[in-house]
């Protein structure tokens, strides 16, 4: 069993940017090589589901589809939307990470 944490804020954000309302697309969370710290996070919305390889979690009415390589370095991970003067976006609290970026989109693990 796979899981990530969203916090309410970041629940709001993702339904107030879902493209299609009428089709609802998963909001893929992934991640991928690159970024300072070696891995960064990503967020997409995908209407593409692999059963085979994704896990799939709905979290306040969002579907939410990881792959399972991705999956191992987000377990327990927390998301959150920020808003402030400093800017704004998703951060990620992940007890996964050994060390992250000052800017908190990346990591090593």
């Amino acid at each position: 069993m796979f899981d990530v944490i969203f916090t309410e804020r970041a629940i709001a954000k993702v339904k107030a940017l879902v493209p299609d309302e009428n089709q609802k697309p998963a909001l893929r969370v992934y991640i991928a090589g690159g970024g300072c710290g070696g891995f960064k996070y990503g967020l997409s919305f995908d209407s593409k589901v692999d059963v085979l390889n994704d896990f799939q979690v709905v979290k306040d009415g969002v579907k939410v589809v990881v792959d399972r390589e991705s999956a191992t370095y987000l377990e327990g991970t927390e998301i959150d939307y920020v808003d402030s003067l400093q800017g704004s976006g998703f951060t990620f609290n992940n007890p996964n990470a050994k060390t992250t970026c000052s800017c908190g989109q990346s990591f090593t693990a």
